[in-house]
């Protein structure tokens, strides 16, 4: 063995004692809360990510869609047929319908199959994506959301997407990351790609 290499082993065997600590120190078992939020593109696709995830393991997921809704939805054509139950904001866009009174019936409809995901002690993980604008835009209320949150099943992971999220919604997460744009093909006058963007 070289100097170089016996060097590199020490060094790997250093980071893998204290990373061997920390894991033996996480011994607290609970559902999380993980928030995904920033001005990025792909906090939709890493939410669906983890409930793709879940199900690869065998664990029951329910996805619940604001914004979004009326979009041809790639994950929703993969997720469904695995199980996964989806609740879908019919009007879509807010800022196609430009219609308050409408979008918040439509959230407020979903919203209510979202309760009642955060009360089901069979579902192991729940996708709410784009939540974060249905707050924003007082289409359903904070406390409202944040009693959810913490009333849920203990075990059961939750997932909320969107950009500005809630300080509030920030501080109780147990997982917050934020998505920053560097760039995006869109901006260059780059059309959406079907599978890749949607």
């Amino acid at each position: 063995m070289t100097q170089e290499q016996d060097r590199h082993q020490q060094r790997q065997q250093k980071i893998k004692e204290k990373v061997d600590e920390r894991v033996a120190q996480a011994t607290e078992e609970k559902g999380l809360l993980l928030v995904i939020t920033g001005n990025g593109k792909g906090k939709t696709t890493s939410g669906f990510g983890t409930v793709a995830r879940a199900v690869g393991h065998g664990l029951q997921c329910g996805v619940a869609q604001f914004i979004k809704g009326t979009w041809d939805n790639g994950e929703r054509n993969l997720l469904e047929k695995l199980g996964v139950a989806f609740h879908v904001m019919s009007t879509g866009f807010t800022w196609n319908t430009q219609d308050k009174q409408a979008d918040t019936i439509a959230a407020q409809a979903v919203w209510q199959e979202c309760l009642k995901m955060l009360q089901d002690p069979n579902l192991d993980v729940v996708l709410l994506d784009e939540l974060t604008y249905m707050v924003s835009y007082n289409y359903i209320e904070l406390d409202e959301v944040l009693n959810a949150l913490q009333q849920r099943p203990a075990q059961q992971s939750v997932i909320i997407t969107g950009r500005g999220a809630h300080r509030s919604i920030i501080e109780l997460a147990d997982t917050v990351s934020e998505v920053r744009n560097v760039k995006h093909a869109f901006e260059a006058g780059v059309k959406a790609r079907k599978g890749v963007d949607w």
